[in-house]
């Protein structure tokens, strides 16, 4: 699937008002940490979906962004960011950079962003936007997400934006003590489970949250 250009075509009030919208009507009475409804509120959803779906950007459902990939959906953005817990000056790994918006959110909120994006169109394009925004803070990466980015390790927070069979091995290691990561995981690609995982004084336990539905996570420790 071809990529679609990402350009702004209205004007800047109308998105505003319908960022609020979306806060109020989706996310406020679900999402209580103010710091993840100030991000939600302050990064421009739009820019980060083809130019044909920028009037459909916040709505309440994923929305396609070419190569087999979508933008989850912004309850699913605003609930996963929040259940990371994390604090300005954290460092955290995303596996999974795709239209580049749940990075934007994370580095809104103060976090050292390292992102791993492993197809390749989609990979240099969201890089190119992320560096027009300004956002030159958040580090991407070409390559398998399911390995992690060693050199950067440990990370005090991991969000993975893709569904595989398990937690991958190298993400586990790779997570700091005390750590937190976010995951979809499930035994067959239609049936997941948002898994929240602590690395907590040498353990690691695992909680297992509501169903969700994400594209492949496709790697090594993936599909």
């Amino acid at each position: 699937m071809e990529q679609h250009s990402r350009k702004k075509n209205r004007m800047p009030s109308d998105y505003r008002r319908q960022r609020e919208r979306m806060v109020e009507e989706q996310l406020e009475g679900r999402i209580t940490d103010e710091a993840v409804l100030a991000a939600m509120r302050g990064v421009h959803r739009h820019l980060f979906v083809p130019e044909a779906l920028q009037v459909r950007a916040y709505e309440d459902h994923p929305l396609p962004i070419g190569y087999g990939q979508t933008i989850s959906q912004p309850y699913i953005v605003a609930l996963m960011t929040q259940l990371l817990e994390a604090r300005p000056g954290m460092s955290i790994l995303e596996i999974g950079t795709g239209s580049g918006y749940q990075a934007a959110v994370l580095a809104h909120m103060g976090l050292e962003v390292f992102t791993v994006e492993r197809v390749r169109e989609l990979y240099f394009a969201t890089k190119e936007l992320l560096l027009s925004l300004g956002l030159h803070t958040i580090r991407t990466r070409l390559a398998d997400g399911t390995l992690g980015w060693e050199e950067n390790a440990p990370f005090d927070r991991i969000i993975v934006t893709a569904g595989g069979p398990d937690i991958p091995v190298p993400l586990l290691e790779q997570l700091a003590d005390p750590g937190i990561m976010v995951i979809p995981v499930g035994q067959t690609r239609r049936e997941q489970r948002l898994v929240r995982v602590f690395r907590q004084d040498g353990k690691v336990t695992a909680r297992a949250l509501g169903n969700v539905a994400f594209v492949d996570l496709v790697g090594d420790h993936g599909w």
